[in-house]
């Protein structure tokens, strides 16, 4: 299973960026697909993910200016990202979760900059 993420860089404040995971080899059936960061010095936070329901859940910090999607025919998660702030700043993993707790994927990581 492989998860590549594209589209991170440095943006301005009030700025907006798309992040992308694509996946591969995939062999499971896909419970979840979401995005998660991690700041310097703090703990690995969920921000968005979306389940195969279709309903999607959101960090309090995030709401309102991101937006998780997916293309099933790409096995692909998005995370349209608005209205940034210097406190998005952190690497974000793309993640990918099967109906096994052992079925959980992580991507090498993105990293966005929002400078101030």
């Amino acid at each position: 299973v492989q998860l590549v993420e594209s589209g991170g860089g440095l943006v301005q404040a009030g700025g907006s960026l798309r992040l992308s995971c694509a996946t591969s080899g995939i062999f499971f059936s896909i419970d979840t697909m979401g995005w998660y960061r991690q700041a310097p010095g703090k703990q690995r936070e969920m921000v968005a993910r979306i389940i195969n329901d279709g309903s999607t859940n959101y960090t309090d910090s995030v709401k309102g200016r991101f937006t998780i999607s997916t293309d099933n025919a790409k096995n692909t998660v998005y995370l349209q990202m608005n209205s940034l702030n210097p406190e998005d700043t952190a690497v974000y993993y793309c993640h990918v979760g099967g109906p096994s707790d052992w079925l959980k994927y992580w991507g090498q990581g993105t990293q966005v900059t929002v400078s101030s």
